[in-house]
């Protein structure tokens, strides 16, 4: 065996760095006795080639440096102390663990009964297994992160001009013919030409990508021959999913991932990244152990103070992260400004965000988890979103995030959902939701902008389902249906799934006009979820989180319907674009001194009164946005103004004629969109002139001059 030169080495950066002639290796533990660095030859490899103990330890960092190790070398660590799960103590030096600060996975995780660290049938809390996880265990790699950016800039779009387009990176490219076919299903892929164009002709600003971290499959999926596909069950919060790359390199991976982004950029998309920073894929105490549980139990997660040897779980995955850690917090903030500073990234959406922010056990605004990320320079001024809600009590936490933050706006999703199914007295806060939801995130001091508007996500039905089907079908999913959201706020038209019905199905693509027409005149920022500008169905499945087939993948071959949804999907994104009065930075002021930036107005042509409001039958609304109204300043100081919009909704079973208003010195309205005939183009109908808004519709006018 070579003589590996063993140096003392720094306690930072934490993991392997690679300084062009060595190595440095930093890994923190705070309780651990003992830690020896393994390094393996290859993934093959079922033992280390040697372990070396890391003899040097700065503030509980114990680390060395390697003058002979280079990029591409893989590594793991056994870490020594005591195991005493009553007391919160799990160390097992037969568990080889994931360095957390790993670049990249040289290996990844093999499920074998050796990755659990307790005897079996012990509840997770008896003596501790000595079977060697080795040959099993998920090993980092050493990487290099020298990459050529050249002239790449991120595009820093407004939030007031953002269109967000939520995908999976294999699910957006698996089935696009039009890609080559060792590019589908791929970070290359995402990068093409065609799918750049698809996403460019559309009109979106940002991508959402679902997690690109490196996961772990769940023991029940693996045991029943299943995989999650959506990947919420993060193993790594630095290395990149290889499963998305066309090599099998580490490096390449890493590589991959930078070409993406470079190439998303200079399309001018900003790229976003779902993160799952509230727990891990080492579940509860039944979990295996793969990393941060072996390094410190008691210091990354939450346990629970009445039994050590169990978990807080906020989460529903059996553990939460603990934020009341400063080591936590900074194992999170380095791995975002790793992605933002090395890989470029624009943004994160936080998965269930409301678990990062509780202290000792509510949801607390103040808590350390929204100070270290304020005070942050780097990580303070990208785009923040939280999905505010997690499964604890008190978790539904939807307009309570502080300003800077964002929010993917459950309750405007709700809302409109209740009003195009024609549910009774949803007229006040659908127009609460349209116009920003300022309830919410006014009185906080923030902005539209922290609305992140959508009716759809990859969470529930799409859009195609959300109007086809009253009943989830996750038969699929193996788990007998019990699996889902019961209470989904659809409506199918009549009849459930599939129907030659010629009726229900111009109903039902009426409605998935409807639902885009809403989000694209609401203002806020509105976010697309992949697939459902074709019409994209999942066939009623609510949950596809372990469907990775062509039922949960973006279609590419359309039919005449598809290709006019998309038409009329391109045609919105186009008008919110062109039109000053959707893309509003500040909350609507109403009437005020006489002056009205908006109106809200009954089918006759009137405003609503107090009377109208309250009448829960009512189905049926106008609204009125004035473009020379803005009271809002350009980047040079110059005054904004637009185009006065009509905006007709009519969620009712009738047919209603509206009365289009005089408004100051209009000649009539031309019509731009109109849900009913998918139609957007230009019809005069002239002032105080009839419109007979169909059942179930929406139409868009222009006051035109």
């Amino acid at each position: 065996m070579p003589l590996v030169r063993v140096w003392p080495g720094a306690p930072w950066p934490l993991g392997a760095t690679w300084d062009g002639t060595g190595v440095n290796f930093a890994i923190f533990s705070e309780h651990a006795t003992k830690v020896e660095l393994c390094l393996f030859d290859s993934p093959d490899a079922v033992v280390g080639r040697i372990c070396i103990p890391l003899v040097d330890r700065t503030d509980r960092v114990w680390h060395a440096y390697l003058p002979d190790v280079r990029p591409g070398q893989l590594y793991g660590y056994r870490l020594h102390g005591p195991w005493d799960p009553a007391r919160g103590q799990r160390f097992n030096p037969a568990k080889v663990v994931l360095d957390p600060y790993a670049r990249a996975i040289g290996r990844p995780m093999r499920w074998d009964p050796s990755l659990f660290a307790f005897e079996p049938g012990s509840d997770g809390a008896g003596a501790a297994d000595l079977t060697d996880s080795a040959p099993y265990a998920p090993l980092g790699a050493v990487i290099d992160d020298a990459f050529t950016w050249g002239s790449d800039r991120p595009p820093r779009t407004a939030w007031s001009e953002t269109v967000i387009y939520e995908l999976h990176v294999k699910g957006f490219t698996a089935l696009n013919e039009s890609i080559p076919p060792e590019l589908r299903g791929t970070y290359l892929g995402l990068a093409s030409e065609p799918a750049i164009r698809h996403l460019t002709t559309l009109g979106v600003t940002a991508v959402e990508l679902m997690p690109i971290h490196t996961h772990a499959d769940e023991y029940t999926l693996h045991a029943a021959g299943r995989t999650n596909y959506w990947g919420y069950n993060s193993l790594s919060y630095f290395a990149p999913d290889a499963r998305f790359s066309t090599a099998p390199s580490p490096l390449d991976v890493v590589r991959e991932v930078k070409m993406m982004v470079r190439a998303l950029h200079a399309a001018g998309l900003e790229v976003i990244l779902d993160v799952v920073y509230n727990h891990t894929a080492e579940g509860n105490h039944l979990g295996p152990t793969l990393s941060l549980r072996g390094i410190d139990n008691r210091t990354y997660y939450r346990l629970d103070p009445n039994n050590l040897a169990r978990y807080q779980d906020f989460t529903g995955t059996g553990n939460t992260l603990n934020m009341q850690s400063a080591n936590v917090l900074q194992l999170m903030m380095d791995s975002l400004r790793y992605w933002v500073q090395e890989v470029h990234v624009d943004g994160f959406r936080f998965d269930l965000a409301s678990a990062l922010a509780r202290e000792l056990y509510a949801v607390d605004r103040l808590s350390a988890f929204f100070d270290v990320i304020a005070q942050d320079p780097i990580i303070s001024r990208v785009k923040l979103i939280a999905e505010p809600w997690d499964v604890g009590e008190g978790g539904y936490q939807v307009g309570n995030f502080p300003p800077g933050w964002a929010e993917w706006n459950g309750r405007y999703r709700d809302t409109v959902r209740r009003f195009w199914r024609g549910d009774e007295g949803v007229l006040p806060e659908l127009a609460t939701r349209v116009s920003g939801s300022s309830d919410l995130y006014g009185s906080s001091g923030r902005q539209p902008h922290a609305s992140i508007n959508f009716i759809t996500s990859h969470d529930g039905f799409t859009l195609a389902d959300l109007v086809s089907y009253e009943q989830k079908h996750n038969e699929a999913n193996g788990e007998d249906n019990r699996d889902g959201d019961n209470n989904n706020l659809s409506w199918n038209g009549g009849v459930e799934g599939p129907t030659d019905d010629a009726t229900i199905l111009t109903l039902r693509r009426r409605q998935q006009r409807n639902f885009l027409l809403t989000l694209f005149v609401s203002i806020g920022v509105p976010m697309i979820a992949g697939g459902d500008e074709m019409g994209r169905s999942q066939q009623g499945n609510n949950n596809a989180y372990t469907i990775d087939s062509p039922l949960a993948w973006t279609p590419w071959a359309l039919d005449d319907e598809g290709r006019t949804l998309g038409a009329f999907a391109r045609a919105l994104v186009a008008l919110r674009k062109s039109q000053p009065v959707l893309r509003r930075r500040t909350f609507l002021n109403g009437r005020r001194a006489g002056a009205a930036d908006v109106l809200w107005l009954q089918p006759d042509g009137t405003e609503m009164t107090g009377d109208a409001w309250n009448d829960r039958s009512r189905r049926a609304l106008g609204v009125l946005l004035d473009g020379e109204a803005i009271a809002e300043r350009g980047a040079r100081g110059e005054r904004i103004t637009g185009d006065t919009l009509l905006i007709l909704l009519n969620a009712g079973p009738d047919d209603i004629a509206f009365t289009l208003p005089a408004h100051r010195i209009a000649v009539g309205w031309d019509l731009l969109i109109d849900t009913a005939a998918a139609r957007h183009t230009d019809e005069r109908v002239p002032v105080a002139g009839r419109w007979t808004l169909a059942a179930h519709s929406a139409a868009v006018f222009r006051e035109a001059r």
